[in-house]
């Protein structure tokens, strides 16, 4: 199965649920949303101000991989496919926004080949934006139009905000290393932050597609951890194509993760493996958050002596293998389950 024709097919039709959940034009949303307002909207300044930001960002394109892993995990489990694709939203909304956050945080210059959102329009607006795209996806459980059952929504609440506390830990640890506040970081931390940090999206996808299906504990819990491993290799497949991208339809600048001094498991394993001047050259590139090319190119030249790239993807490769066999057992054999196997070889080969 090709996941990447999958993606492709799906993305338009997932494009729609997002826009059927939060419309280009937002005058009538902000009534059914909110309510009727004790004084006033100001409907323009809200259009212009969030919902074209918010469209701005999501017409940029992106994969939309994570919803279509929900849909993929609840058919999984015998569940209804229609019935997840509605929740579709509520996983692409918060992803786009923790993208936005993170552009912030990492003062990035570019995003899918344009100009990050606050480079555009501020530090405040990017922020404000980014923050109603993790709460616009919970109208869906507060209006509750598809009638689920009180369980349910417990469920998904209980999810959402767990998950989303984890997010903003990993989100903490990986901003306190690049500040440099941390020399030296073991390789368990780095995952552990990675499993927070890039694997919530795709635990919450897996596991919100199992309560859809009414799945048992167990199998949430399985999809849950099999949904971290794959967000953690994605995680780890970044950080190799940030500095040696197989297309140039990549869509970031070559070693950015450089000038931000982010220790990743390439940064790690390199520090380890190189002799002691070139590990101390390095640390010293990575915390002058240097944006000099020939720098940066030092600094790749030295991942890459080291053998960290095949020792990274291996790596990758190892931790969805492993969540694959404990889940593989635990599912029917039907089409989701096919998705979800090619899912796990698409995040650790893909090349953008």
């Amino acid at each position: 199965m090709d996941i990447m024709e999958l993606i492709k097919k799906n993305k338009p039709i997932i494009d729609k649920e997002i826009e059927k959940l939060f419309p280009r034009k937002t005058k009538e949303w902000l009534i059914y949303a909110l309510g009727k307002p004790k004084y006033a909207f100001d409907a323009a300044t809200i259009q212009k101000g969030l919902t074209d930001q918010i469209w701005h960002f999501l017409d940029r394109g992106g994969k939309r991989w994570r919803p279509l892993l929900m849909i993929s995990a609840c058919k999984a489990c015998n569940g209804s496919a229609k019935l997840a694709l509605r929740f579709a939203p509520f996983i692409e909304l918060i992803h786009e926004g923790t993208l936005l956050v993170d552009d912030v945080e990492d003062n990035a210059d570019t995003r899918r080949g344009l100009p990050a959102m606050h480079k555009i329009y501020g530090i405040d607006c990017a922020i404000n934006t980014g923050n109603a795209m993790y709460f616009i996806p919970l109208v869906l459980l507060y209006k509750n139009t598809l009638k689920l059952s009180d369980e349910k929504r417990a469920k998904i609440y209980d999810l959402y905000a767990q998950e989303m506390i984890r997010l903003s830990i990993g989100q903490a640890m990986d901003i306190w290393w690049h500040k440099g506040a941390k020399q030296r970081i073991s390789e368990k931390a780095y995952l552990q932050m990675c499993a927070y940090k890039t694997g919530v999206l795709a635990r919450m996808a897996a596991k919100l597609g199992a309560i859809l299906a009414d799945a048992n504990k167990k199998k949430v819990e399985a999809l849950g951890e099999f949904g971290s491993a794959l967000g953690v290799a994605f995680q780890i497949q970044d950080d190799i194509l940030n500095i040696a991208p197989k297309s140039e339809r990549w869509g970031k600048e070559i070693g950015e993760d450089i000038s931000e001094g982010k220790r990743t498991l390439l940064v790690i394993k390199a520090l380890q493996r190189l002799p002691k001047k070139e590990a101390k050259e390095l640390l010293a590139i990575l915390n002058s958050h240097t944006k000099n090319k020939r720098k940066i190119k030092r600094a790749i030249a030295l991942i890459k002596k080291s053998g960290a790239i095949d020792y990274a993807r291996k790596k990758a490769k190892n931790i969805v293998s492993g969540a694959w066999k404990e889940l593989e057992k635990m599912l029917p054999e039907n089409e989701g389950k096919k998705e979800l196997q090619a899912f796990a070889r698409f995040v650790i080969e893909r090349d953008i």
